[in-house]
This record gives C-alpha cells, structure tokens and sequence, in this order.
C-alpha cells in the first residue's frame, strides 16, 4: 500500500516540474534595450524608433533600424539599440510611435523575430496627449448625440 502512495507522488512530483519547466521556457519576459541587449534567451522589448536609422533591404527583405528607451528623457542622446527584422515591413510602420520587438542578440545586433507596430490611437486628441474631451464631442455632435 505504502509503494502506491510513494509512486503516485513521485508521478506528480515529476509532472509538476515538467510543467513548470515547460512554462517557464515558454514565457517571454518584457526588458529594457539594455537588458535586451545582453539577453541569452528570447525576449520582448519595447523602443522608439530612430527613424534616421532606417534602411530596408528590399532583396533580402531585410528591415535594419535603431530603438531607443521611449522614457528617455533627451531623446537624442538616448542609448540605442540597432535591430534587424526580415519579413515585410508593417504598412504603418513610418507612422508609429513604438515598436515591440521579440527576438535576442546576435553579434551585436537585435534580431527581432516579431514586430509589433504601435501607432496613435485614433481616439487620442490633437497633438496626441489627451484623450477625446467630452465637451467638444457634445458640441460636435450636438446634444442628440447623432
């Protein structure tokens, strides 16, 4: 009776590190372009994009550009971290304002397997820092709100 139990715990002990294993190769965490920078396993970063920095090599299909800390406070002398993509350049890509890259170093370069472009919101305000004031909605719209 004693070796069922000692078995069935064994089973569940070994399952449960299998999981935890296989979840935790399978998590992908966020990290700055420093820590990205130097990262042995994949990882997601968030960055600006230098837009100076651009170039897309259209026979490899090679997009190369540079990212900055979007919470640098001068963004001009902001560390940056050059990053190379192959696949087909986002239609929106010159219109956002971040990207969120998943991928790690390669000799010194960001190779990013994924690309996730963000853009303004359509719902923003002018200028892109407040949100939709109700005000002027009511009197866009008048009060029947049609």
């Amino acid at each position: 009776m004693k070796a069922k139990y000692i078995i069935g715990i064994v089973i569940i002990v070994v399952f449960l590190a299998w999981g935890a294993s296989a979840f935790l190769k399978t998590t992908i965490q966020y990290v700055s372009i420093d820590e990205a920078a130097k990262a042995k396993r994949v990882v997601q970063v968030l960055g600006k994009i230098d837009f100076a920095a651009v170039n897309y090599n259209t026979k490899e299909g090679r997009l190369e550009f540079a990212v900055f800390d979007p919470k640098a406070a001068d963004s001009a002398t902001a560390q940056r971290m050059k990053v190379i993509y192959y696949g087909v350049v986002p239609g929106n890509f010159d219109q956002a304002t971040s990207v969120v890259l998943k991928g790690k170093p390669q000799d010194g370069v960001f190779v990013a397997e994924q690309m996730l472009v963000k853009c303004p919101s359509k719902y923003q305000g002018e200028g892109g820092q407040e949100y939709q004031d109700m005000r002027k909605h009511e009197e866009a719209v008048g009060k029947s709100g049609a």
